[in-house]
């Protein structure tokens, strides 16, 4: 299809507590890509950074500061902000200057540095700023959301915490031998439903931590590839799309929905649109998928994304899980990595970590989590304020 890229290289910097500054990790993710793709950083003529919002003004303009720190030799530059879709947004901004022609090749880099506890605002007062008010008017913190969300799913579909526990248990075992995720232990349900309560109905084994870590990948156009692999790896699509109005459905940080008095409702809701523009793009249906990489926040949104690309109908998401669809050896495995339950947030990278994770799986180098003969898989995550993301990659 015309508007296909590849991928030529994919490196990350594990995730964890590492204390250091977040353009050590950034780079050694650089690196690993640029090895992966048998490229030097002066064979790369676009750098688009992932930004981070935590760690000052070089982590504002990302593009740049990788740049310089791989040494400077004029290639363009870029940096995109979109909370957790950030990734994607970078990923999008490299693919269009592959495709406008601009470019041949390009480097996409998202790392971060996160405090201790729950993300939070920057200081300052801020009264226009939904993110800063729900945490000065109500002290909602993420993981407020997050139960909410899942005591959702419990009154419309009738989920049970034993439900939410398993897909802890799920993720677990997937990220046991990942050498990248942050926590490399199996856990049991009963291990999972026994840790100490956070957010009513979710328990502290069940919500993801905030992490160091970055990931990169290196990306050219079909033509490029060609000279340098015989089989590339590719990006069919993606997806960053924004709600349609109005918007019925609660979402972080906002604290009301729209009025859909006046208006009809949309044909899809927010969560389900991000995946269907990508299908839509690439041509492709959940049936086609190998595997997908999802942002499991909680361990009960895991299911609700579920059903936002398309793997089953709403309301199935227990069965599925419970039938071993979603395990490794299932169907459609999900978060074969292991998911945010193993690596926690590390915001700006992990759009692209799970490219990585898709691209490992279709070349068949992700060691004992593989998928076997994996062809196609898609990721999903959204990012505050109304950012989609979802890509699809194929052989």
């Amino acid at each position: 299809m015309g508007n296909e890229v590849a991928v030529l290289g994919v490196g990350m910097h594990p995730w964890g507590k590492w204390g250091k500054n977040f353009v050590e990790y950034g780079i050694q993710a650089c690196q690993a890509a640029l090895a992966d793709a048998g490229l030097v950083w002066t064979d790369i003529q676009f750098c688009s950074g992932a930004e981070t919002v935590r760690n000052g003004y070089p982590g504002y303009v990302a593009g740049a500061t990788f740049a310089q720190a791989l040494g400077w030799s004029g290639a363009r530059v870029a940096t995109s902000y979109a909370a957790c879709a950030s990734g994607a947004t970078g990923m999008n901004a490299a693919r269009a200057q592959i495709l406008a022609g601009l470019c041949d090749v390009a480097l996409v880099v998202g790392a971060d540095t996160t405090p201790k506890g729950f993300l939070a605002p920057n200081t300052g007062e801020r009264w226009d700023d939904p993110d800063w008010l729900r945490f000065r008017l109500m002290g909602a913190t993420n993981p407020t959301y997050f139960a909410l969300y899942a005591r959702r799913r419990m009154e419309i579909f009738g989920s049970t915490e034993s439900d939410f526990a398993k897909v802890k248990v799920k993720n677990s075992r997937h990220g046991l031998t990942n050498p990248n995720a942050r926590y490399q232990k199996a856990f049991s349900e009963e291990q999972v439903l026994n840790s100490p309560m956070v957010a009513d109905p979710l328990r502290l084994f069940e919500i993801c931590a905030t992490s160091d870590g970055a990931a990169a990948v290196v990306l050219s156009s079909m033509e490029f590839a060609r000279k340098h692999t015989t089989d590339p790896v590719k990006i069919a699509a993606i997806s960053t799309v924004t709600p349609r109005y109005p918007s019925t459905v609660i979402e972080m940080p906002n604290m009301s929905t729209d009025s859909a008095h006046a208006v009809a409702v949309p044909d899809l809701p927010f969560r389900d649109s991000i995946a269907a523009a990508a299908y839509e793009e690439a041509g492709l249906g959940p049936e086609d998928m190998s595997l997908a990489e999802v942002y499991d926040l909680s361990s009960a949104l895991e299911l609700d994304w579920y059903e936002n690309i398309g793997l089953c109908k709403p309301g199935e998401a227990e069965r599925l899980l419970n039938d071993g669809d979603t395990t490794l050896g299932g169907r459609v495995p999900v978060n074969p990595s292991g998911g945010l339950a193993c690596f926690g947030e590390a915001v700006p990278a992990q759009a692209i970590a799970q490219v990585c994770e898709l691209t490992w799986h279709l070349r068949g180098q992700a060691g004992e989590r593989q998928v076997t003969g994996a062809n196609a898989g898609i990721t999903a995550n959204q990012g505050l304020f109304g950012h989609g993301s979802s890509v699809i990659v194929t052989k």
